[in-house]
């Protein structure tokens, strides 16, 4: 039985993975941390507000950009493994948690816990190379904290390390208007009322246009992602690993 904690309670990524954790026959939810939430009941326990008082064998972490590093020091202090499913790790914050977290216990960070994101990613990797130039669009909910998403930003270091790139031809009249460019790959990000999760990888040759598109339509897509990388992340050397294709 493996014993599983979840940083985050009450967020829209923590809750549907709270409810598959639950569910499972050989995970046990021991523990819940919030402190915006700290006292409430969940799933049968009760939200904390300390860190101190959380002790699992693994930590699902879900909470904001602005506290993820500092839970994580907690989480690596206590011994646990860490499976990461906060958004908004760029090359530079990939380099800073490797940097925090050591050789001691696994660390999983997952851009992307829905099993069709993490095929689109690789596809694209691999597609990617044999195309003139390609561009990521991803589009996500007016709430989403960050830009471009986790996902978006894996997608496009995923190509780049692949050989794929994007045009560079051509100025923009306004700032931004080409998006961001992240390791020669544009990446476009939209948010919009209502949304989920969506994103296209969009490539091209003379006279072709190939199109790579995944879309979330619930955040019940994210849990069996979730649940395996519980399963199998103290299954990885210590260290920080990214990708669910890690533990598939």
């Amino acid at each position: 039985m493996i014993r599983v904690a979840v940083s985050g309670a009450g967020g829209k990524l923590a809750t549907p993975i709270i409810e598959a954790v639950t569910a499972a026959d050989d995970l046990e939810l021991v523990g819940l941390y919030n402190p915006n939430r700290a006292g409430q009941a969940m799933a049968g326990l009760v939200v904390s507000g300390s860190r101190d008082e959380i002790s699992a064998d693994v930590v699902v972490e879900t909470a904001h950009p602005d506290v993820v590093f500092e839970n994580l020091e907690a989480w690596r202090d206590a011994g646990a493994a860490a499976v990461v499913g906060t958004s908004g790790f760029t090359p530079e914050r990939l380099e800073r948690l490797r940097d925090l977290w050591g050789t001691g216990t696994p660390c999983l960070v997952v851009p992307n816990f829905a099993i069709g994101a993490v095929l689109m990613m690789r596809w694209a990797a691999e597609a990617a190379r044999y195309f003139e130039a390609v561009e990521v669009i991803e589009r996500h909910h007016s709430t989403k904290p960050d830009a471009p998403s986790g996902t978006a930003l894996a997608t496009a270091m995923g190509i780049s390390k692949g050989g794929g790139t994007s045009s560079e031809h051509g100025s923009e009249l306004v700032e931004g208007a080409r998006g961001a460019l992240v390791e020669g790959v544009r990446v476009h990000a939209v948010r919009l009322p209502g949304l989920i999760s969506h994103q296209e990888v969009a490539m091209s040759n003379a006279g072709e246009l190939f199109s790579i598109t995944h879309m979330s339509t619930s955040y019940e897509s994210f849990a069996s992602g979730a649940v395996l990388a519980v399963r199998k992340v103290r299954d990885l050397p210590g260290g920080v690993h990214v990708g669910l294709d890690a533990v598939l």
